[in-house]
């Protein structure tokens, strides 16, 4: 995603967005599988394994809506705000992968609860695409979350605290 302006920090709206989309996405990854039983279990005219399959999938649909709708904010925001420049001394391999992870987490969290949709209102392959989403979200959440706490460990340049705070 291009920068429309260089600033020094987040704004405090890119910092709420950032934890609370983070929040959603890992509230998908760990109750998802009650969408995909309820779905099967009402395509098959059965009851679901568990009562609060129903529940959860439930859950599982609007909070995808809510991370599709975030998404396009934090988007906008980042539009209007810009980004943070990678720190100068920081290995150009560093400053590509940043690029990269953060272009895959917006195109994932764009097309996931989008597939998502289709795959409830249309059905299958969707629903097999939507679902492959889950093993690159938790690879590349898991990347990302060491790539923080090298710049903050290691390189000590600052990265991680821009997205704590706007100081």
């Amino acid at each position: 995603m291009r920068q429309s302006r260089t600033v020094s920090n987040y704004s405090s709206l890119q910092i709420v967005l950032h934890w609370t989309i983070a929040c959603l996405v890992l509230f998908q990854l760990v109750f998802g599988e009650s969408m995909t039983e309820a779905v099967d279990a009402i395509e098959e005219g059965e009851a679901t394994g568990l009562p609060t399959d129903y529940g959860w999938g439930f859950a599982h649909y609007w909070v995808g809506i809510a991370i599709l709708a975030l998404v396009a904010l934090r988007i906008s925001a980042r539009l209007m705000h810009g980004a943070p420049a990678h720190p100068d001394h920081a290995p150009s391999w560093t400053k590509l992968g940043a690029k990269v992870s953060h272009a895959t987490f917006y195109l994932l969290l764009g097309a996931t609860p989008i597939l998502g949709l289709l795959a409830y209102y249309v059905g299958d392959p969707w629903g097999d695409i939507h679902s492959l989403a889950k093993p690159v979200f938790i690879v590349l959440i898991a990347l990302h979350v060491a790539a923080a706490f090298l710049h903050q460990f290691w390189f000590r340049d600052g990265t991680l605290s821009r997205m704590l705070s706007t100081q």
